[in-house]
């Protein structure tokens, strides 16, 4: 028991530094300073399915832009409602994909907007996101032509919270970019997973060279599959945090089909994750659990310098975990509090994924059932 008593807070201890290994910076696009030279056309490519309740928010974005040297094409992927229409009445070009014998979902969708745009440069932007400020667009291409016009420039938008269940993803954002590998405390050490699949920039003669998203049409994680390809064609794919430039709001149309969006891709994400940041984040997890456990256990003994040490340790906890996950989204400051429940409904939708990936072999998303 006492052996318990002292290994408790010192592997949970472990786990706080683990943490703060793990997840050492988030860097994000600068200010906007002004510039002295021209930047080229960007086809701006967003694909569709069922957003005509999230798409608004990132056409109205568009719009708004100082930049306009822009073309925008919405590729609607056999949508059911007035997606098409929607896109339409902002002045998008928009292209309806059918499913067919040449595949369907997101990579198509990518594929053919690709073909048909005339920019020499690419962004891909998932429908839910939107672009935070009327500069936004312009410091994102200023941005890619810093780091050379070459390879992929990816951005993880920030989560805007609205409604008390979207804080639930709270851990998922802090994993799925510590899942990148490059935002350790040595951030050099290991090759990134991929690219953030919500924000791709790339220049259009590479995208064309690697295959693009016709080459991992078969491939769940596109945007790890896409980042993938672009590494193994020898170009460089930088990854960010949007805060400032990118965001989007999860999930908004309920529960449901948040836990149906993490399901579909944790299982299969977790692969490209490197062992040690892997070893890392399953400390820090377990930890989190140990804080718990040992809050629980001092509190029903009579010792005081237990009960305000599992205290001071389960407060340490809980701001850590605010702190990281703040670098993600506006998560409220409140519900890391209760920062218990967040990392059990992380492994529970977890374990429920590998069930849904390993033993039922497929996952569903937007009314489509996935094979995987």
């Amino acid at each position: 028991m006492m052996v318990t008593e002292s290994i408790n807070p010192l592997i949970v201890c472990i786990a706080l530094v683990a943490g703060h290994l793990m997840f050492w910076q988030l860097p994000v696009p600068k200010t906007l300073k002004r510039r002295t030279f021209q930047l080229p056309l960007v086809s701006i490519i967003i694909p569709a399915r069922n957003e005509a309740n999230r798409i608004e928010p990132l056409l109205r974005s568009l719009q708004r832009q100082n930049l306009k040297n822009f073309e925008l094409i919405v590729v609607d992927d056999d949508s059911s409602d007035d997606t098409a229409a929607i896109a339409a009445d902002y002045g998008a070009h928009v292209i309806t994909v059918s499913p067919g014998s040449s595949g369907s979902g997101k990579s198509l969708a990518c594929w053919r907007g690709a073909e048909q745009s005339t920019g020499q440069w690419l962004l891909f932007l998932d429908a839910d996101t939107y672009l935070s400020n009327e500069d936004s667009l312009e410091k994102l291409l200023v941005l890619y032509h810093q780091k050379g016009a070459t390879g992929i420039l990816s951005l993880q938008p920030f989560h805007t919270v609205h409604r008390l269940y979207e804080n639930l993803s709270a851990v998922f954002n802090i994993i799925v970019i510590v899942g990148m590998n490059i935002f350790t405390v040595k951030k050099d050490a290991f090759k990134t997973a991929g690219s953030f699949g919500p924000c791709i920039m790339c220049d259009r003669s590479e995208y064309f060279s690697t295959g693009g998203h016709e080459k991992i049409q078969s491939a769940l994680m596109d945007d790890l599959a896409l980042g993938k390809e672009f590494l193994d064609h020898d170009f460089a794919v930088n990854c960010m945090g949007g805060k400032g430039t990118l965001s989007f709001r999860m999930y908004p149309e309920g529960f449901k089909s948040m836990v149906d969006g993490w399901c579909k891709s944790f299982a299969i994400g977790s692969k490209s994750t490197h062992p040690v940041v892997m070893l890392l984040v399953i400390i820090w997890i377990t930890g989190s659990f140990i804080s718990v456990s040992e809050l629980i256990s001092s509190l029903s003994g009579t010792a005081v310098l237990p009960k305000v040490l599992s205290i001071g340790l389960y407060v340490l906890f809980a701001i850590q975990t605010g702190r990281l996950a703040k670098r993600c989204g506006n998560f409220k400051w409140p519900i890391f509090i209760f920062y218990p429940v967040l990392f059990l409904f992380f492994t529970g939708i977890f374990l429920y994924s590998l069930f849904r990936v390993y033993i039922l072999r497929s996952v569903n998303w937007k009314d489509r059932k996935i094979d995987v």
